[in-house]
This record gives structure tokens, sequence and C-alpha cells, in this order.
């Protein structure tokens, strides 16, 4: 016989619950946010109540000594032996009801599950304002298990107010004793579990669950790290869900989490404490130290995973620090972006509040400084795309360059140097016009666009109103302040023959309008709407919109793909001068470069650039400009 992983142990639900007070059995408060419907915890105690089988549940030994203690205040007498791994919404669905304490959904709500029972039809409902009036009806069956309540006492109850709504016979009275304390009676319902051997790895636990749960999902180490946390310092994770939840609406009563960049998950905040504490990005190395293991001797060591857990608190308190948090947010907005609707990767968002947390509470690096050096590397890796290939891997070699580090001065020459190695004079005329070949309305060079639009200070096409403000997350209207406008409408390139979307709505016919404007234009073809539209500015403010927006001369007659083509080289452009206002000097060196920028540095290395963008001719006059 093949040797086994685990071993088969018998419970009844009345000992999972003590197991599970006592701290013995880790149930952590949102392993997992509580995701089941009331309707599917009703269902369990139906099957329950009916004698039907309600599936194993997987437990894992955490191989932790038996002495352990948590960390901080806790009410449970002694560190828990095992770690649930799957049944999970079962074990609280019926830890919640037995003990009448609430659980925590997913929007991070209190609530507390109230399950209804008729003893005369056998029968359990989610309990409503109806069945709360309805006196057939035991309205909380949590009332049975409650320390303080007297069985015969809730039956005698029950009968007394049925009385005063209908006539009930012997019969009637003995179905219900019966029936309610057969309901009673399920804290001997048996339960079979099956637990995994202390020693075997969390991808092996993680391949387990799996193959015994096809419906469920892989677990990843982040879910391990936080059950750790709430076996181990259960305030740290009700930190952690408590400024996730105060992050996804605004505050009436002072400061709070809220942002419009991101509504952070425990997880996702857990990795940043974990590159602060640790400077590491794989989670497997960072499980393995804070469950004391000894990476060396392979034992599990109490001394060690107090001292990391201590790290890792020292961590996340910078981590949910409101003052660092919001002045984080300002380097996002100093970098051009506006709202999360623009930004298309979370793990870059992510990343930089690591960095700038180690920049900040580390190395003490001025805040003006700082924050120049995180939006010029916020808006780098979102342009590249940096993290949204294999983002643990990018992150974890990103973070071994700061391990060794001894100022802020080393800290900040290695993130303007990556900047400078990856934002080549190749990236710019070769890779980010090929990358803005794309239909994607999430591409992150789309992004970067509007973003460069926003440090440009430009106006929207064919308006006044700045890009900046048409994209404040604020305004809150029917249709968005301003919209992106086919340059080429869809129902004119129909007429073309040109019809599949990958070819209408490529990011280079597109362009950032008012809404008004927008349903004006319609299907008019360039060559018809654009001659009325321009009537509204002058030669100068013409020629600005014009480089803003990319246009090459004489777009309007352009074939389709010769305008997208020539369109994608100058959206390039306007990229790169839009970063090259994250690093320039002063304001003074922006201004000049606004309109008319003739080079870009990179490297150190001054390259020159046509801007075709630039109105050649008279709009008026047709006469060639003399300062081209």
């Amino acid at each position: 016989m093949s040797e086994t992983v685990f071993t088969k142990v018998d419970y009844d639900l009345g000992s999972l619950v003590n197991f599970i007070a006592l701290g013995e059995i880790g149930l952590p408060e949102i392993q997992r946010p509580f995701v089941w419907k009331n309707a599917k915890v009703r269902n369990l105690f139906d099957s329950m109540y009916r004698g039907y089988p309600v599936g194993y549940l997987l437990f894992w030994q955490n191989g932790l000594a038996a002495d352990s203690r948590t960390i901080g205040t806790d009410d449970k007498q002694k560190p828990p032996r095992l770690v649930i791994v799957d049944g999970q919404q079962r074990l609280t669905s019926l830890y919640t009801v037995v003990k009448g304490i609430p659980v925590v959904r997913e929007n991070y709500e209190s609530e507390h599950v109230r399950i209804a029972f008729n003893p005369l039809e056998g029968k359990f409902e989610v309990t409503d304002a109806a069945i709360q009036r309805d006196a057939s009806y035991i309205s909380d069956i949590s009332i049975l298990w409650n320390e303080d309540t007297d069985l015969f006492e809730v039956v005698d109850n029950y009968l007394t107010g049925l009385k005063e709504s209908r006539d009930i016979s012997s019969e009637d009275i003995k179905k219900v004793r019966k029936a309610i304390t057969k309901l009673h009676g399920l804290l001997s319902f048996p339960f079979t579990a099956l637990e995994l051997a202390a020693d075997i790895s969390e991808e092996d636990v993680s391949e387990v669950f799996v193959r015994i749960n096809s419906m469920g999902t892989r677990l990843d180490q982040a879910d391990f790290i936080l059950t750790l946390m709430s076996v181990f310092w259960d305030e740290g994770r009700a930190a952690l869900e408590q400024f996730c939840r105060e992050s996804r609406k605004p505050s009436k009563y002072g400061p709070s989490p809220f942002n419009r960049f991101i509504d952070p998950d425990p997880s996702q905040l857990l990795r940043v404490s974990v590159g602060v504490a640790f400077k590491r990005a794989r989670l497997r190395y960072v499980y393995s130290i804070l469950r004391g293991k000894d990476l060396e001797t392979e034992k599990f060591s109490d001394e060690i995973r107090i001292e990391q857990f201590s790290r890792l608190k020292e961590a996340q308190a910078k981590v949910l620090n409101l003052q660092y948090w919001h002045d984080f947010m300002n380097c996002i907005r100093q970098a051009g972006f506006r709202s999360g609707k623009t930004i298309s990767s979370k793990n870059n968002l992510l990343f930089s509040y690591m960095l700038y947390l180690i920049g900040r509470t580390e190395y003490n690096i001025d805040e003006f400084d700082l924050r120049r050096v995180i939006a010029r590397w916020f808006f780098m890796s979102s342009v590249t795309g940096r993290y949204t290939g294999s983002p643990e891997s990018a992150m974890e070699f990103d973070l071994a360059r700061f391990r060794d580090i001894e100022d802020g001065q080393e800290f900040v020459n290695i993130l303007n140097n990556i900047c400078d190695i990856t934002l080549t004079n190749d990236f710019w005329k070769v890779s980010l016009p090929n990358d803005l070949a794309t239909s994607s309305s999430r591409s992150p060079s789309l992004f970067a666009y509007n973003a460069a639009l926003v440090l440009l200070d430009a106006r929207a096409l064919f308006s006044k109103v700045r890009v900046s403000e048409l994209l404040d997350p604020a305004l809150q209207a029917n249709r968005s302040a301003v919209e992106r406008h086919h340059l080429f409408p869809k129902g004119y390139l129909s007429t073309l023959g040109i019809n599949a979307p990958r070819d209408t709505n490529q990011i280079a016919n597109y362009a950032l309008v008012e809404w008004g404007d927008n349903a004006q234009i319609s299907d008019q073809p360039p060559a018809e709407y654009f001659p009325t539209l321009k009537k509204r500015f002058g030669t100068n403010e013409l020629s600005r919109m014009y480089h803003w927006h990319a246009l090459p001369e004489n777009w309007e007659h352009l074939d389709y793909r010769e305008f997208l083509e020539k369109r994608r080289e100058l959206i390039a452009q306007v990229i790169a001068e839009g970063y090259q206002t994250l690093i320039a000097e002063s304001n003074e060196e922006t201004e000049t470069k606004e309109f008319d920028l003739s080079q870009i540095v990179v490297n150190g290395e001054s390259e020159e650039v046509e801007f075709k963008s630039t109105l050649r001719t008279n709009l008026h006059t047709e006469q060639k400009d003399p300062r081209m």
C-alpha cells in the first residue's frame, strides 16, 4: 500500500465548533470573504436535518510548536493545530449560525446570517420580514445553541405564540417538540476530515485541494499567509480588512483610505507589506519563514516565527499609514494618471507604493524628490507593461537590487538608471509605435498617451477644456465628460469595406473629445466634419491641437491605413514628450519643449525628432509657415 499524506479523522458538529472557538482549528474570519448566499446556508442545515452527507473537510497540520503563542491580544485559549484548506464556507456557515456571530461579506460589510425553521413542516427558510412575523417559524435558529437558552423554554414560547394564531392539536405539539429537539441535536451530526501532514509543501496542499474539489479556486501563497495572520496575529489581519473596506467609499467622518485609483484587497496590501519587510515578491519564501521554518535545518522555531512576524507587523504599519498612502497617490497624479480607469496594472501601482515606502521610511528621501522619481518610475513601468507578464518574477528581480544599498541617493540612482535603460531610443521609435497597433481599450500605451496629455496640459480635441479636467473622476454624469471618438467613424469605414473591430477600433483611430462633439460628428467622414470644427480655433490653437492629438498633416484626406501608421508614430512622440516633463529640471525647460520639442533626451544622448504633427501651412492662406 502506498504511503498517504493524510489521515482520516471523525468529528461531530459540536466538537468542530468547540475546536474553532478554542483556536485548535484555525478558522480565519475571512480567509476568503464569506461568499455563500444565505439560501445555501439554509440548504446546508436542511441537508443535515434530513441526515444527508455534506462532504469532506480538508485540514492541514500546521507543524508549529505546541507551546507557540499568538502575536498581540487574542481570546483564543490555544494556538491552532489545524488550518482549514477546504470546507471554509461550510464551517463558517455552521459556526456563524451555531454561535450567532456575524460574517464578513465580499464588500467587507458585517452581516448576521439568520436561518428560520418551521417545526410543524420541518422546513428551513432564510429569515425575512414576513417570516419574522409568522408565528409558525422560529425566526433565528441560533437561539437553540445559545449558552443561556433553555430548550424547553424555547419550545413553550414557540407553542404559546403559535396558539395565538391558530388551533393546534396534541399531535402538533408532539411534532413541534420532536422537530426542535432533532434540530438541536445537529450538534452530534458526523463529519469526516482529511488531515494533511505538516511536512508536505503548500504546492502539494493546493494540488490536493484542487483534485478533491473541482469547483474550487487554486489556493495561492497569499491565502496561506493570510491564514497564518489569522492564526498568529488576528488584529493585523483585521486591520488589513478594515483598511480595504474603508477604501471603497468616501468617509463622512474624517480621514480614510478612499481614493480614485484602487480598491485594494487584503492579499494585495499583504504583498506590499512583504516587499517592504523582506524585499521579497515571491511569497513562498516569506510563507516559510513566517511559519518559523529555519531554511537550513528545515525545522520550525517559535523564535524565528515571532521575529519575522514582528518585521511584517512593522511593515504593515507603514503600508496602512494614511498619510503615506495618500502622499503616494500624489505620485500617481504627478505621473499624469487621474483614476483607476486609466491604469492597466494594479501590480504596477502596488509595486510603486512598495518602492515609495522603502524610499520614504528606510532612506528618508525628501518628499519632493521621492515623488518625482516614483512618478517617473510609475510612468515607465506603465507604458512598458513591466508587471503584466510574470509580475512576481519581475518584482522579485527588481527588489533584489535594493537589498544591499546603503543610502537614499543610491536608491534614487537605481530607479533612474532602470528607467534610462528601459526607455531607449528604440523603444520610443520602434517598440512603442508597434505596441500602439492594437484595438485593446486597456492597452498600457493608450493609458500612457492619456497621461501624457495631462502632463502636457493639453486640451481635448476640438475643445478648450483641459484633458485633466475632463478626466477628473469626481465628475459623475449620465455620459462621461470626455469620450473616445473615432476620427474615422465606424459608419464611414463601413462604406470603405472596413468593418472588423480590430481595424475600426485601433488606438490610433481614437481621440479624446467632449461627448457633445462626439454625438455631433456621428458617422460623417473626417473630410466633412473637420472643416466645420476647426473654424472654432485660431492658427496657434489649431497647431497645438494637431500636436497634442498627434494628427498628421492633411490627416482627414489620408488613406485610412496610412493615417493609422503615421498617427502611431506621432502618438509615441507625444508620450515621449509627456515623459520628458517628469525629468525636466525646471518648469521653464518644460515650457520651451511643450509645443516645439525638437529633441528627446534618452540616456544622456540627444537625438533629433521631427514632429510632423506641427501644422506646416497657414490654415487660412495655405501659405507655408516661414518658421518651418
